[in-house]
């Protein structure tokens, strides 16, 4: 299998192209995740390509922040939910890429709609009680903005969760201090997120969310504390933007695409690794 890294780095040239090519889409916090989901789904998930909607006796994930869909519609078309070459199709009229993923067009690897913020917790949630009436021993992950943690719906479910032990369970809050308007200091200071939900009763971890190898051994930390009658939180530490110099912190590339020179650059940045499609 290719190393990781270079992984990483083929979806983050994917989703500069995507994002340009359409030019409508969230290319920030997409590049900021890129290691996260390389390793979740080129090392630490167990799961199946082949797409049951059901995850009966695999891992699931549920991505809350969706806007950051293009970050994951390349890792599934790279861990072969789909052919890659239907990332070209991301954000055209009919196609299954939606901007925000949606399940009625069948896409494999999406089980939720996500884009209306602060609804992922709770469909988490639901989904890991489920396993636990189905005794499945398999766990699951959750991704959430920081941003998003201005929605309210977040805490309700974060409250949830605790009193209700659901400890198969590991959420991360990708933490990377911008949302669209603005650093979120500014737009809604929200302190120390881990000693929030620390005092919701979650157990917590943190990690650099731009190294692979630190990622992959928080996360496995993450598993070997469930079953213990708390959901874990890991607060990952991510650049918005990261691999492209003039996108890295800056929250004007939440949401807005590169023109055809700064694609350029950016591509320069981000050799080809594994095949564009």
């Amino acid at each position: 299998m290719p190393e990781l890294k270079d992984i990483a780095t083929q979806i983050r040239r994917d989703i500069v192209r995507m994002v340009h090519a359409c030019q409508s889409g969230h290319p920030g916090g997409s590049l900021g995740c890129a290691d996260f989901f390389t390793a979740l789904y080129f090392d630490i998930m167990k799961h199946d390509p082949s797409f049951n909607m059901d995850g009966k006796g695999e891992d699931l994930f549920f991505l809350s922040n969706g806007h950051i869909s293009p970050v994951f519609y390349a890792t599934l078309a790279r861990s072969g939910y789909f052919p890659i070459t239907e990332l070209a199709s991301f954000r055209k009229i009919n196609s299954r890429l939606q901007g925000h993923p949606a399940t009625h067009e069948h896409l494999p690897g999406i089980r939720v709609a996500s884009g209306s913020l602060g609804q992922g917790m709770s469909v988490a949630i639901g989904a890991a009680l489920a396993k636990k009436l189905n005794n499945d021993d398999k766990l699951v992950f959750s991704l959430h903005g920081d941003g998003e943690l201005d929605e309210g719906q977040n805490w309700e479910a974060i409250m949830f969760a605790a009193h209700n032990k659901v400890d198969n369970l590991i959420s991360t809050i990708d933490w990377n201090g911008q949302q669209i308007d603005g650093p979120t200091q500014k737009v809604m200071d929200l302190g120390d997120i881990g000693k929030k939900f620390e005092a919701f009763g979650w157990t917590i971890l943190q990690t650099n969310g731009n190294d692979i190898d630190d990622l992959i051994g928080t996360v496995n930390k993450a598993k070997s504390l469930t079953g213990k009658g708390k959901p874990i939180a890991i607060m990952m530490h991510t650049i918005m933007g990261k691999g492209v110099d003039f996108m890295e912190g800056h929250h004007e590339w939440h949401g807005i695409a590169p023109n055809d020179e700064q694609l350029q650059k950016a591509l320069a940045q981000l050799p080809e690794t594994l095949g564009d499609y």
